[in-house]
């Protein structure tokens, strides 16, 4: 008793009950972001580690059972972002206040990734990346689409590579390239390029970045609309390490905008010198051609003879021919006339009035 009011007195265990009961209620239903450190997975297969906010200085202690840490693992690390969903809770046995974790996602970037490589399965199921509907660049291109920012440096180095290579006409869509209306922006700047008549080739591009500055490139209205341009398109998003959708959705990737212009535009002093070479292998390709053919007509030639020798002689044969043919007919018709002699001779003798006269002679004496 002290000045006459009695105080209340509870356990070390109750307060700690009290406590557990006020922070779990308190906590449920929403989603905690911060950084992973300290991470520790137990033999169990516990996972303990702290959440930190760097921003403000804070941190809490969090747990994910075994049963949940292993749908986490492969997000769950010492400086990943991630944002843990479950209940803030008390445990008694030490005091101590912390977070048990029943699901886990990225944060920030990571989240994007995450969301990225969904679409990429996604369009990737669709055939959209598939290298059987890629289409060859055109060997001699004369208008070139260029669709990227007006005021950056890849239209420059796209037109410095071009202009030295070749002699092509550039036709610039001025699109913005970065930020939340860069994908609109791109898709409306393919939309007008698409109109242009006698459109070859496009190229479709900017300089290197952050992965935040190329996100535009991995819009599904850009993907859709690259894959679906009626000439072929070459991709040119970032630096050699950069990958974007846009890059798997093109006919043809490019590491840079110099680069895709390299692989668009022909060289005319290479092309120049491989004319002269094919020429040259041309000509002697045609001189051993001939010589073979002349080769064979001599031989052919040879077997033949002079064909005015054959001519003479078929008629020398033709003369004996006639001859022998003559000496037959002639031996022919003598033989005819001899048999018509002894014929006649032989009628004149049956003749009835000297058969008549032979008889009358048997006749007279009887």
């Amino acid at each position: 008793m002290s000045g006459g009011t009695q105080d209340t007195v509870i356990t070390v265990a109750e307060l700690g009950r009290r406590l557990r009961r006020a922070v779990e209620g308190s906590s449920v239903g929403f989603w905690v972001e911060g950084e992973v450190s300290s991470l520790k997975r137990a033999t169990s297969g516990h996972c303990y580690f702290t959440l930190k906010d760097d921003a403000e200085d804070a941190c809490v202690e969090c747990v994910m059972y075994r049963f949940d840490a292993q749908r986490a693992l492969k997000h769950l690390a010492d400086g990943a972002k991630v944002q843990l969903f479950g209940r803030a809770t008390v445990w008694a046995p030490r005091g101590r206040l912390q977070f048990v974790g029943q699901r886990l996602r990225p944060a920030g970037r990571g989240a994007l990734l995450l969301a990225l490589e969904a679409l990429k399965a996604a369009l990737l199921a669709e055939g959209l990346f598939d290298p059987a509907r890629k289409r060859p660049l055109p060997t001699d291109p004369h208008i070139v689409g260029v669709v990227t920012s007006a005021a950056g440096a890849a239209f420059h180095d796209i037109r410095t590579v071009a202009f030295r290579r070749g002699r092509v006409r550039l036709v610039l869509s001025p699109a913005v390239v970065q930020g939340d209306a860069a994908p609109e922006s791109l898709v409306a700047a393919l939309s007008r390029l698409e109109l242009y008549p006698g459109l070859d080739v496009v190229i479709l591009g900017r300089g290197g970045g952050s992965g935040e500055d190329l996100m535009a490139f991995n819009d599904e209205r850009v993907v859709r609309k690259v894959a679906a341009f009626r000439v072929p398109v070459v991709s040119a998003v970032g630096h050699e390490i950069d990958v974007s959708l846009t890059d798997l959705a093109a006919d043809v990737r490019a590491a840079t905008p110099s680069q895709a212009a390299e692989l668009v535009v022909p060289d005319t002093e290479t092309q120049r010198v491989a004319l002269g070479r094919g020429l040259a292998a041309l000509k002697r390709a045609m001189f051993a051609l001939l010589l073979g053919q002349r080769a064979t007509l001599e031989r052919k030639r040879a077997l033949l003879g002079d064909p005015r020798f054959v001519v003479v002689e078929r008629g020398q044969e033709l003369d004996d021919l006639i001859v022998r043919l003559r000496r037959r007919m002639e031996r022919g018709l003598r033989l005819r006339m001899q048999s018509t002699s002894r014929d006649t001779a032989r009628l004149f003798a049956r003749h009835p009035r000297t058969v008549i006269a032979e008889q009358q002679s048997l006749l007279s004496p009887l």
